[in-house]
């Protein structure tokens, strides 16, 4: 796993949210109700893919900074 992923769904689960792994390799994230909110990819082939993966994640209140 990518040590960039890694941070992100560490900081992820810090702030309250659920993060388990799919049958297919991906990252589905759930906010505290259990409400998906994103999933992202396991090995991404974009470099942008973790960048496109935040929108999501500060819309349900994820503070990226913190």
């Amino acid at each position: 796993m990518n040590k960039d992923l890694r941070k992100l769904l560490d900081a992820v689960e810090a702030q309250g949210f659920t993060v388990t792994r799919t049958r297919k390799g991906h990252y589905l994230v759930r906010n505290a109700e259990g409400a998906a909110v994103t999933t992202i990819a396991g090995t991404a082939s974009d470099h942008r893919s973790i960048k496109n993966s935040l929108s999501p994640l500060k819309r349900a209140g994820f503070k990226p900074d913190a």
